[in-house]
């Protein structure tokens, strides 16, 4: 889960957004602010409301081609209740709120495989423990 998150204002113009996006080698950025989480604007947002639209990504606002339906998770969460949250509504990334619903990280798609990955070569390397053990897998 990344920690420390960059917001985008929903005034912002989409150019600004994706030049933040590159700098930040992010796919999304949360709009609004850690109290106030106002959408989701992905690359994806970008690419087929804005240029394959023809948009100008100078004239047109965050706001107007951000995802404003903002699936999230808690911080108390686990990550299969993460994994189901993801993909009952299809999406990539949530922010993960604390108690008084403030954004304290962000949870991709990447770090839960990267999660479950890790897990598989922990089970992989105990098992490889115990049969060379001896012990009875």
């Amino acid at each position: 889960m990344a920690k420390a998150l960059e917001f985008i204002a929903p005034d912002a113009t989409v150019q600004e957004a994706a030049t933040l996006m590159g700098e930040l080698d992010v796919g999304a950025l949360p709009v609004g602010s850690a109290e106030d989480l106002l959408g989701i604007l992905t690359d994806r947002d970008i690419l087929f409301r804005v240029v394959a639209e023809g948009g100008d990504s100078t004239r047109v606002r965050v706001r107007e081609v951000m995802s404003s339906s903002v699936f999230s998770c808690r911080d108390t969460d686990t990550l299969a209740t993460a994994m189901d949250i993801m993909g009952a509504y299809h999406v990539r990334r949530l922010p993960v709120l604390d108690e008084a619903k403030q954004v304290v990280g962000w949870l991709t798609l990447s770090d839960v495989s990267r999660r479950l990955l890790l897990d598989t070569d922990t089970i992989r390397n105990a098992l490889g423990e115990l049969s060379a053990s001896g012990q009875d897998v």
